[in-house]
């Protein structure tokens, strides 16, 4: 043995079951989702529209001078389906997404529904005052316009 090494024990290997072994044979022969060439994908519903793959929309928040202003996406989710709330530090916006797909071509017939729900606090940078609030839907693109409230608005200071 060489001066200033040393020998270090490998870490003991688990043994994989025979179950083990097929899972990870199976997963590089059929790769996730292979049986599922048909299936059609939604933003917010996740690839095989099952709600337990729901995700948030994203969303852009821009601190302005007087407002503060939240554009999330929403492709997709009737006005009816949206619920906002607002409170001094944070705004929550919540919605269900209901899709239904249906094909046929000649003795071919898939139809393929999709539901679930979504919820997204956003912590805001500054208080607000939500009863002055307001929000837009168009193109899949929700709008919050927050007021904020007098002291929270910046004011330039003038340096001595």
């Amino acid at each position: 043995m060489k001066k200033g090494t040393a020998l270090q024990k490998a870490a003991p290997r688990r043994m994989l079951s025979p179950f083990d072994e097929m899972d990870r044979l199976f997963e590089r022969v059929f790769p996730r989702g292979w049986l599922r060439p048909l299936a059609w994908e939604s933003p917010l519903l996740g690839e095989f529209a099952e709600p337990s793959e729901m995700r948030p929309p994203r969303v852009d928040v821009f601190d302005g001078e007087e407002n503060v202003i939240i554009r999330a996406e929403v492709p997709g989710v009737d006005k009816k389906d949206l619920e906002v709330s607002v409170n001094d530090t944070a705004a929550t916006i919540k919605g269900k997404v209901m899709r239904e797909a249906k094909e046929e071509k000649g003795e071919y017939y898939r139809c393929e529904i999709g539901s679930g729900e979504f919820s997204r606090t956003l912590t805001l940078p500054c208080a607000v005052d939500g009863s002055k609030a307001s929000a837009h839907l168009k193109d899949g693109m929700l709008e919050l316009t927050l007021p904020k409230v007098e002291k929270s608005r910046r004011h330039t200071i003038k340096i001595d």
